[in-house]
C-alpha cells in the first residue's frame, strides 16, 4: 500500500519545539518533492514548507520562516519538519504531501497525502 504517514505531533507549551516526521510506505520518497501543510480549526489549509527531491532547495511560509526547518533523509525514506519557538497560532493538524515538484505540491495537486498529525500549542 502506497502511503505517507506523519508522526511526532502532540501538546507543547508556547516557545517549545517538536519534530514532525513524514515517512513513506510502499514507494521511494527520493523522487518526490515533499511539502508540509496545516489546517487550523475554522481556517483554510495553509502551505507551511516544501523541500525538493534532492533536498537542495526549500521554501517556507512567512508565518514560520526562521522558526521551522524542513529536511529529508532519503536513506530513511523520511522527511522532517523541525518546529521551534512554537506559538498558539501554530496549533493545527499537519499533513505531508508528495509530488514531482514543490510547485505542484503548493498547487495542491500532490500524488500522495498523509492522514495528518495534531499539533497543539498551549500552556
Amino acid at each position: 500500500q502506497l502511503q505517507l504517514v506523519e508522526s511526532g505531533g502532540g501538546l507543547v507549551q508556547p516557545g517549545g519545539s517538536l519534530r514532525l516526521s513524514c515517512a513513506a510506505s510502499g514507494f521511494a520518497l527520493d523522487r518526490y518533492a515533499i511539502g508540509w501543510f496545516r489546517r487550523a480549526p475554522g481556517k483554510a489549509r495553509e502551505g507551511v514548507s516544501c523541500i525538493t527531491s534532492s533536498g537542495g532547495s526549500t521554501n517556507y511560509a512567512d508565518s514560520v520562516k526562521g522558526r521551522f526547518t524542513i529536511s529529508r533523509d532519503n536513506a530513511k525514506n523520511t522527511v522532517y519538519l523541525q518546529m521551534s519557538s512554537l506559538k498558539s497560532e501554530d496549533t493545527a493538524i499537519y499533513y505531508c504531501a508528495a509530488s514531482a515538484t514543490c510547485f505542484r505540491v503548493r498547487s495542491g495537486t500532490s500524488d500522495y497525502w498523509g492522514q495528518g498529525t495534531q499539533v497543539t500549542v498551549s500552556s
